[in-house]
């Protein structure tokens, strides 16, 4: 007969819960960040670093506004899953060009060798994005200042995490009097555009079909 092991035990008894982010979670963030970055996949190895898909997507985030970074954590202190927001895109991306770019320039000079593997987006497209900023200055910023990215790994999936977090982010911009909150996605993300879908997120008068970009109010 098999007798459950003290760490078997300790593992069924875990339950993952939504949290505030904090500091000693930013490795496990950018970890998520790349292991979702392929259209929800794993993106380890598609660029010359690992780190670069992070750095624009989001380390920026917990570095600027750590309070609207919110974690799952799978019960034992490690994050699988996040949700990470500001709540005022023209001053984030203001911050971004004074603290972040100069930095992220240095890190990443050019792009670094080809790694073999078919990105969606190619390695100079990324390093234009954490150089450019001003590409999350959308015209209807006025109504859905805020923004958000959120990634899950895929065991969490499917159990009302990813809701919870945006529920969460959304009652917290709610509370600072922020009226709306606007994301980006990857057009051929279906699970996810259904996801949104779901939860009342519409298309802006500025989506493209190659470029959705979907807004909610934040009153729930």
């Amino acid at each position: 007969m098999h007798e459950e092991t003290t760490d078997e035990a300790a593992t069924a008894t875990r339950h993952p819960f939504i949290r505030s982010y904090q500091a000693t979670d930013r490795d496990d963030v950018a970890r998520i960040c790349t292991l979702t970055a392929a259209g929800g996949g794993d993106a380890s190895g598609v660029y010359s670093d690992d780190l670069l898909m992070p750095e624009v997507f989001a380390l920026p985030y917990v570095t600027y506004e750590p309070d609207l970074a919110f974690i799952v954590d799978d019960g034992a202190g490690r994050a699988v899953g996040y949700i990470l927001g500001v709540a005022d895109t023209a001053a984030f991306v203001d911050w971004w060009n004074r603290e972040w770019t100069p930095g992220f320039v240095a890190r990443h000079p050019e792009p670094g060798p080809a790694t073999g593997r078919e990105p969606k987006f190619t390695e100079q497209e990324l390093l234009d994005s954490g150089r450019k900023p001003e590409r999350m200055l959308i015209a209807e910023l006025d109504a859905y200042p805020a923004h958000l990215h959120i990634d899950l790994l895929p065991e969490l999936q499917g159990q009302g995490f990813g809701r919870g977090l945006i529920d969460t982010l959304r009652d917290a911009l709610a509370e600072r009097g922020v009226p709306g909150l606007h994301l980006s996605m990857d057009p051929g993300n279906v699970n996810a555009r259904a996801f949104y879908d779901r939860l009342g997120f519409a298309e802006l008068p500025s989506s493209k079909p190659n470029s959705p970009l979907l807004g909610i109010a934040t009153a729930r």
